[in-house]
């Protein structure tokens, strides 16, 4: 893995394109799951300690103002969950504190393994609590972009006084519009992962760690 500056001087980890990932035989993971995954792209023990670093980012930005998280489900719910919990631990023992409101929406627009145009955002119909708060969109991946520029949008529509996004995975695609979070965990090659509640129709979420789904599992839970 790479450092490589982002605007604002804050770091990602690069995860190159010819990067093979690291052999399912070195974790552990649930046997139901046997057969339907290629490698382990990101272990569960280092998504924690990148976590840990994007909150201390957050502190340094954000410290001292009260915002809301809103959590993108379904992906996004470990993210966000393991993502508040360190922020609150920082706060806890730091000059700075940030309270935090956390509110939920939900985005669909994947069949299968392909993104479609389709997109539904659940929950989000009134968001006008939102006016002149501070907000912290927390996403589980990005990757054309499309989704996210959809989301801030209609996000803005309700006025809150300043916007911000964390996304823990950004994949390198070749139609992206460059809707790049200002918090990233990891830039990732363009390949369908799962796990850490990254799903695969409803399935994988229980994984812990960021793997790549392999042509038999695409097979076995398409719909």
């Amino acid at each position: 893995m790479q450092q490589r500056a982002l605007p604002g001087n804050f770091l990602r980890s690069r995860i190159s394109d010819d990067w093979s990932g690291y052999s399912l035989d070195l974790f552990s993971y649930p046997a139901h799951y046997s057969g339907d995954l290629d490698c382990v792209i990101i272990p569960h023990g280092v998504i924690m300690d990148r976590t840990e670093r994007l909150a201390r980012n957050i502190m340094d930005d954000l410290g001292d103002h009260d915002i809301v998280v809103l959590c993108v489900l379904k992906g996004g719910y470990q993210f966000c969950a393991d993502l508040v919990d360190r922020i609150k631990a920082l706060s806890c023992n730091s000059d700075h504190t940030i309270p935090m409101r956390v509110q939920f929406i939900r985005l669909k627009s994947y069949l299968n393994d392909q993104s479609t145009e389709d997109l539904h955002i659940l929950g989000a119909e009134d968001l006008s609590f939102l006016e002149g708060k501070n907000v912290l969109i927390v996403e589980g991946i990005v990757g054309t972009g499309k989704t996210m520029k959809t989301l801030l949008k209609h996000v803005k529509a309700f006025r809150p006084k300043m916007i911000k996004v964390a996304g823990l995975l950004v994949k390198r695609v070749q139609q992206s519009s460059a809707c790049v979070p200002d918090y990233v965990g990891f830039e990732i090659p363009n390949r369908f992962v799962v796990g850490y509640a990254l799903d695969y129709n409803e399935y994988f979420r229980d994984l812990n760690h960021i793997c790549a789904i392999s042509e038999s599992g695409k097979k076995k839970y398409k719909i």
